[in-house]
């Protein structure tokens, strides 16, 4: 099954790389989340140019890109010296957790969002002149630890739902639904078509690729002030019996082939074409259905309930306490928050923009698919960033494989998640 994607190129291996942060957060110690103040703001930037060397980290397919990127960035400040070091995506937890306590921190770097509460207390708070305000709203809010920004937005990712238009034709559908009940209705239409066979592909036991099930029906995992989980709320447990009537009705296979490429290949031959994914999915898509299936699939903005909620993820910029060039680090991060070097760091990346004028670029804003991404980003969300929420979420996948593979009680498995998530605490 796809429920975030990995190919050879950098836009299709950064959403396989978000889901394996969010699976290496699982077993890494993590730092917590320790930045005292809701409103502690870095100390200011230095005046002029950047200058020195400038020590950078990164992940995957950007760190292959990075170098001859900044070399815009050092054409502007022609005293300094970006060094990009590349990081595996399956070492970077130890990586990081390592140079932090060593004190070998690189001055800035690449952190996934879901990262940044484990390392959240050795950021140095965003300076108050580097303004955030022409940023998706959410994306700034998943560079905050404790309530301080500790990093700027680098680029989005978020999910929304592929389907072969051409099927979904032939079923009687001409456009997406767009509430819960016409969902149902187009997997059961499609299940009636020939050769369909699972018309869903959906997660099993990964809680992150089903959150937009969960917050479209208003359910959230923490109250306002991080200090109850509410996992065990009706809203919560209607949004999991819903997902779990796909398994129960045949509309989704509850063990879904996971070997390489599998995913795109059913999508590909109608077998199951319907799946929710990331950005990264479209040009894998392309490659697997050959000339002209571009045209066979579109995508679609999350169905509403009360909401139309999706998640959002991505890559944010940090600075470290311990860095040695803390200003020059700074000046780098607010230079990728230019919109015109968002819009050139898609073009070489295929990384959505985290800057909202970005999308009026014509190279996306041109785009149909594309598009759908740009409207869902409005509606966005992200699980709590507090420290203990990646033990909690562990937990949520086990309790999701449970209500899918062996058709628990979904008020059963929320009652015991709540037992679970209240002895794991909120880190309070």
């Amino acid at each position: 099954m796809i429920h975030a994607p990995a190919d050879t190129g950098v836009r299709l291996r950064k959403a396989a790389a978000l889901g394996l942060v969010a699976g290496l957060l699982l077993t890494g110690c993590g730092r917590g989340n320790e930045v005292a103040s809701g409103t502690e703001t870095g100390k200011a930037i230095a005046a002029g140019a950047a200058t020195g060397t400038i020590n950078l980290w990164a992940q995957g397919g950007e760190a292959e890109l990075l170098p001859e990127f900044v070399k815009d960035f050092e054409a502007e400040n022609p005293d300094v010296k970006v060094n990009v070091t590349a990081i595996p995506w399956d070492a970077a937890v130890n990586k990081y957790q390592a140079a932090i306590a060593g004190g070998t921190t690189p001055d800035i770097a690449q952190m996934g969002t879901t990262m940044m509460t484990d390392f959240g207390d050795a950021f140095d708070p965003k300076p108050a002149e580097i303004d955030t305000s022409g940023f998706l709203p959410s994306s700034v809010k998943s560079t905050e630890v404790a309530g301080t920004a500790v990093g700027v937005p680098w680029y989005v990712d978020t999910r929304v739902f592929f389907f072969r238009k051409d099927l979904a034709e032939k079923a009687g559908f001409t456009e997406f639904p767009t509430t819960w009940e016409g969902l149902t209705e187009m997997a059961k239409a499609l299940k009636a078509q020939p050769g369909v066979e699972d018309p869903f592909q959906l997660p099993v036991k990964e809680l992150q690729g089903m959150l937009p099930f969960l917050w479209s029906n208003g359910a959230e995992f923490i109250t306002k002030d991080n200090s109850k989980w509410t996992f065990d709320t009706p809203e919560m447990v209607e949004a999991m019996k819903y997902y779990q009537s796909f398994f129960t009705e045949g509309l989704a296979n509850k063990n879904p082939p996971t070997g390489a490429g599998a995913g795109e290949a059913a999508f590909v031959n109608g077998t199951a074409p319907v799946l929710i994914a990331g950005p990264g999915l479209l040009g894998q898509l392309n490659k697997a259905g050959g000339p002209g299936f571009e045209d066979k699939y579109m995508v679609a903005k999350i169905p509403t309930k009360v909401t139309g909620t999706s998640f959002i993820g991505g890559s944010n910029l940090t600075v470290f306490k311990d860095a040695k060039n803390r200003d020059g680090a700074w000046k780098l991060a607010e230079w990728f928050s230019k919109p015109e070097v968002q819009a050139k760091w898609y073009k070489v990346s295929g990384s959505l923009p985290a800057v909202e004028s970005t999308w009026k670029d014509p190279v996306l804003a041109g785009d149909k698919k594309l598009a759908v991404f740009g409207e869902q980003l409005k509606d966005t969300n992200f699980p709590p960033t507090i420290s203990t929420w990646t033990e909690v979420a562990g937990a949520a996948d086990s309790e999701l494989e449970k209500i899918v593979k062996a058709g628990k009680d979904p008020a059963a498995a929320m009652k015991d998640l709540q037992a679970t998530a209240d002895k794991i605490g909120t880190g309070k």
